[in-house]
């Protein structure tokens, strides 16, 4: 019974960890995020990020949605300049597990059972946001999320803006929304 409710518990577990996004964010402390009211895209860095077209549209679309909504807009003569990048790995998890026996023992005599492991592979990908002050050019925010991704044409959507949503959550530093 133990055994059983350990395993529905690390499926569950395994089941939330997929379907999440883990992000983190630095900051430069000596800027004043107040500032920046205005935004635009990095050309020449979204043009060197290695994802296909169609996902860079998708990163972009949600990127205006959230800053929309955190109140900045898009300008011809921006405040600060936005940029991604993105990583991929392929994720490899071995679970060990045992079928039966008597539990666990030193002993080579007794208490031997059966056990077998499952290994899963997924492709998780990291997308990193970058905020740069238009005037000099410096990085002066950065965004990270890490999470599994999908080949799904229908997820993807739904996918991507979870990735930018929750990173630009975080943005600008010290608050969720502006």
């Amino acid at each position: 019974m133990k055994t059983t409710n350990f395993l529905t518990l690390l499926l569950l577990f395994v089941l939330a960890s997929c379907s999440s996004v883990s992000v983190n964010s630095d900051y430069d402390k000596k800027v004043d995020f107040k500032q920046f009211k205005t935004y635009a895209f990095l050309k020449s860095g979204i043009d060197k990020a290695e994802i296909s077209d169609l996902d860079k549209k998708r990163i972009l679309r949600s990127i205006d949605e959230a800053m929309v909504i955190k109140g900045f807009s898009k300008s011809e003569t921006p405040d600060m300049l936005i940029s991604i990048f993105t990583k991929e790995n392929q994720r490899v998890d071995v679970y060990n597990q045992n079928g039966f026996g008597w539990g666990w023992n030193w002993s080579p005599f007794w208490g031997m059972g059966i056990g077998y492991s499952t290994v899963a592979t997924t492709l998780e990908g990291t997308l990193f946001i970058d905020v740069l002050d238009a005037k000099t050019k410096e990085l002066v925010w950065q965004g990270e999320g890490t999470g599994y991704l999908t080949k799904n044409t229908d997820e993807k959507d739904a996918r991507i803006k979870e990735f930018v949503d929750k990173i630009l959550a975080q943005y600008p530093p010290g608050s969720s929304k502006r």
